[in-house]
C-alpha cells in the first residue's frame, strides 16, 4: 500500500510539473566552483556585505512622514526599515518571495532518537511535491514560490556518535547545493527542512556552540516518549564528545554534527544576503543552522528576522542567544519552514505600510 500510495503521489506531481525542482542525488562533483573548502566558506562569510545605511535612512525617514501617530505601527516600523536597508531601496515591494525546502537523512537515527523511521523523510518529500503538506498551503497562501530540494536521501549521513556526520567534500556540497536553490530574483526568503533525526542533530549543534547540558537542549522533537527523551541526551552528549573540534566552531559543527539539510540552509542563507534577500529564519533546526553560521562570523545573520518562537522547548534559548525576537509565537513545531512562511505575512504587511501609506504632506493632513 505504502508503494502504491508514493507510485500515486510521484504521478501527482509530474501531473503538476512541479519535479523541476526535484534533486535526489548530491555528491562532490555537484559542487560548483564558488567554494570548494570550509576555508573558502569562510572567506565568503568574512566578505558578507552590510545594509545599506543610505536606503534604511531614507525609509526611517518616510516612516516618520506617514500619516499615523509615531511608533503607532509598533514593531512593523523597523521590520519595515530593516527590510528596506537590505534591499537597498527606501521605498521597497515584496513581489517574489521564495520558500525553499530542503530534505536529509541522518545517520544518527540507528540510535533510536525518533518516533519515526527514516523512510518518512522521502515520504514527505512526495507529499511536498504533490502539494498536500501545511507548508504548501501556507507558501500558496502568501504567494511564494515554493521549492524542494531532497539531498541524496539514500545516502545518509554517518552516525554522528561515531566520528564526524559529513565529511568536508560531503558538507562542501550541501552548502552548494543550498547555495544554488535561491532564486536570485526572489525578495524575502524563507528556508525549511524535513529530516528524521533532525532535531537531535539541532541538539548537538546548539549543545558545541552554547555549551550547557545536553538535556537543555534537547527536546520532545515528532514525538518521543520519556525513555526516547533520555536516550536523545545521551546520544547528543556522545555526539559532542565523538567531534571536540565542533565544540565552538561554527563550521566544524555544521559539519561533523549537522546534516545535508541543514548544510543547504546555511549555504542559502549566505547566498541571500549576498544578493541582498532578506530572510526569514524557521524554527528550531533552521535556527541551529544558522547559528553556527553566526558563531563563524560576527553579524552574519544581520539580514534575517526569527519567523516564529517553535514550540520545541530549547527554540526560546537559542533565539536569545542569536539575539532575535520571534515575530509570531503560535505554538507551531512542524518544520518544513512553516512558521517562517507565514511570517511573511507580517513582513509583507509591515512593507506595504511603509512603501503605499501617504505622507501628511501627500495626503493633506496637518501634522501637528
Amino acid at each position: 500500500m505504502v508503494v502504491f500510495h508514493l507510485w500515486g503521489l510521484f504521478l501527482l506531481a509530474q501531473t503538476a510539473g512541479v519535479f523541476k525542482h526535484w534533486k535526489n542525488r548530491i555528491s562532490t562533483e555537484d559542487a560548483m566552483s564558488i567554494f570548494s573548502s570550509l576555508a573558502e566558506f569562510q572567506t565568503i562569510l568574512n566578505a558578507l556585505p552590510e545594509i545599506d545605511t543610505d536606503a534604511a535612512s531614507a525609509a526611517r525617514d518616510r516612516n516618520a512622514q506617514l500619516t499615523k501617530p509615531p511608533a503607532a505601527l509598533g514593531r512593523l516600523e523597523g521590520l519595515a526599515i530593516w527590510y528596506a536597508g537590505w534591499r537597498g531601496v527606501a521605498r521597497p515591494k515584496i513581489n517574489k518571495p521564495q520558500v525553499v525546502i530542503f530534505a536529509g537523512n541522518h545517520g544518527v537515527t540507528a540510535q533510536g532518537v525518533s518516533a519515526f523511521p527514516a523512510e518518512v523523510t522521502e515520504q514527505m518529500v512526495f507529499n511536498f511535491q504533490a502539494g498536500g503538506a501545511a507548508i504548501n498551503q501556507l507558501s500558496k497562501t502568501v504567494g511564494a514560490q515554493l521549492d524542494v530540494h531532497a539531498l541524496a536521501l539514500d545516502n545518509p549521513t554517518n552516525d554522528f556518535t561515531t566520528g564526524p556526520a559529513m565529511q568536508e567534500a560531503e558538507c562542501i556540497a550541501a552548502l552548494q547545493a543550498g547555495w544554488d536553490a535561491v532564486d536570485p530574483m526572489a525578495d524575502l526568503l524563507v528556508t525549511g527542512e524535513m529530516g528524521i533525526g533532525n532535531t537531535t542533530s539541532a541538539s548537538a549543534l546548539a549543545l558545541a556552540l552554547y555549551g550547557g547540558e545536553a538535556g537543555d537542549w534537547v527536546g520532545l522533537g515528532s514525538g518521543i516518549d520519556t525513555a526516547g527523551l533520555s536516550r536523545k541526551c545521551d546520544v547528543v552528549q556522545a555526539g559532542l564528545e565523538a567531534n571536540p573540534q565542533a565544540r565552538g566552531n561554527g563550521l566544524q559543527a555544521l559539519r561533523c554534527l549537522g546534516g545535508r539539510e541543514m548544510a543547504a540552509m546555511a549555504g542559502a542563507i549566505v547566498h541571500a544576503r549576498q544578493a541582498q534577500i532578506p530572510v526569514v529564519l524557521d524554527g528550531f533546526i533552521c535556527c541551529a543552522a544558522a547559528a553556527c553560521l553566526a558563531q563563524a562570523r560576527s553579524g552574519a545573520l544581520d539580514h534575517t528576522v526569527a519567523g516564529h518562537l517553535s514550540a520545541e522547548g530549547a527554540h526560546g534559548n537559542l533565539l536569545q542567544r542569536l539575539g532575535k525576537e520571534p515575530l509570531l509565537a503560535l505554538d507551531m513545531r512542524l518544520g518544513e519552514g512553516s512558521g517562517g512562511a507565514l511570517a511573511i505575512a507580517v513582513v509583507q504587511a509591515a512593507v506595504a505600510c511603509l512603501s503605499g501609506m501617504a505622507t501628511f504632506a501627500e495626503a493633506a493632513v496637518s501634522d501637528s
